[in-house]
Order: C-alpha cells, then structure tokens, then sequence
C-alpha cells in the first residue's frame, strides 16, 4: 500500500511540499469514500466501446460524472500512460495542447500544468489547470487522484481560463479471473469557470470522458506491444 500520511515524515518536505500531499491524499480520500459509500447514480451515456458515464450531485462538489469502462490491457500499461508518461498525454489526445510537471513531491505526488487545445469554433479559447496529482494502492487498485491547488504556482495565462479540478480520480483495476484487463473507472467533478452555463458544462464533461476514453483506447491499440 501507498504510505499514509503519518508514514511521512515532514522533516522530508518542506511546509509547502507537506501541505501538496495532505492536498493529494485528502482527494483520494474523499474519491474512495464517493466510491465505496455513494448509490444512485444516473446513466448519462453508452459509447461504442462499452464504456458508460453515470453522474451524482454530491455535497461540495456539485455534479460528479463517473465513467467506467474494461480495457484490455493490464494495469501496469495504464499506470505507465497515465501517470509516468503524463507530459506526454497531448501526443494522443487532441483535448490537451500541454502538460507539465512543476514539480514533484516524493514518487506519488506530481504537481501539473495542463492547458487545452483551442476548441474548433473558438467560443471557449483555452481553459488551463494547476492540479495537485496523487498516487495511491488500495490491494490491487491504483489511485490517480487530482484536485486543483490554491497556491498559483503559475499566473494566469494570456487566453487561457484558469479552470478548478475539483476532484478527478481514476482507478485501475485488474479484472478479476482476467489480469491481463483493467477495470478503468473515472471519477470528474470540475469548475470551468467563465460564462458558460451549468447545462452546457454537464455536457462537455461526460462528453471528455468519452473523448478521452476513446483517444487511449486507440492509442493504446497503436502502440500495443507484439
């Protein structure tokens, strides 16, 4: 299992660093009590490849969207892409134009930059996100929290929208009878800020869950190994 919190020592990190995985390991909190303990979801939307997308109002974060799906890759694979390769997710999916890593705290705890791709009709511009990352391993699942930070790591950026992560957690999971599949389950809850309505953020939302999906799915086909 990932450390707790009181398996770190803070004499380790600075107060700042500190403060980044108290952030990081209260999202995965809050992700696992959301997965464990919440019933009720709606159905939003079926994709072609299986996936679904269900949603939730919650207490303090509005409309979370879930979306799950097996893909049939192993864990590892997943891990790989979407944790140890993060800068390198705008290769294969066209809804991020970049990401960075700041910094990092310890192995778990990546500090990101993310900025999207110009929407086609460019009614939107760009929206950008400064997240706290956190990486955690509950028996044979695999946490990939975020939540964005209040500390302004980077100021604003010319037409960009700094957008709120409220909290996004993903989790991989060996199919059980079959590790060499994952169950691939997304939890997103975001503030896009600006003037765009609540009913068209609902949309965009699941919709980029199933962009996404659909973007790893064929770049994971492309590149599978012989």
């Amino acid at each position: 299992c990932a450390p707790s919190l009181t398996d770190i020592s803070p004499s380790q990190f600075s107060s700042v660093d500190f403060s980044y995985i108290t952030q990081g390991e209260r999202a995965l909190q809050q992700a696992l009590s959301i997965l464990q303990h919440h019933t009720g979801w709606q159905a939003e939307t079926m994709l072609d490849a299986g996936a679904t997308v269900s949603s939730a109002s919650l207490p303090r974060l509005g409309k979370v969207f879930r979306a799950e799906v097996v893909l049939a890759v192993p864990v590892a694979r997943l891990h790989q892409e979407l944790f140890k390769r993060i800068e390198q997710t705008p290769q294969w999916n066209p809804a991020l134009s970049q990401v960075k890593v700041l910094q990092r705290i310890g192995t778990d705890t990546p500090v990101t930059h993310e900025v999207t791709a110009p929407s086609p009709a460019n009614l939107v511009g760009q929206w950008d996100f400064v997240s706290i990352r956190h990486r955690g391993r509950r028996d044979t699942a695999i946490y990939l929290v975020g939540t964005s930070t209040h500390v302004e790591l980077l100021p604003l950026q010319e037409g960009c929208i700094r957008a709120e992560s409220r909290l996004s957690c993903i989790v991989l999971q060996p199919l059980v009878g079959n590790p060499s599949h994952t169950c691939f389950t997304w939890l997103l809850s975001m503030d896009l800020k600006g003037w765009i309505p609540t009913s068209v953020i609902n949309h965009i939302l699941p919709q980029s869950q199933a962009d996404f999906i659909k973007h790893l799915c064929h770049h994971l086909s492309a590149t599978a190994c012989p």
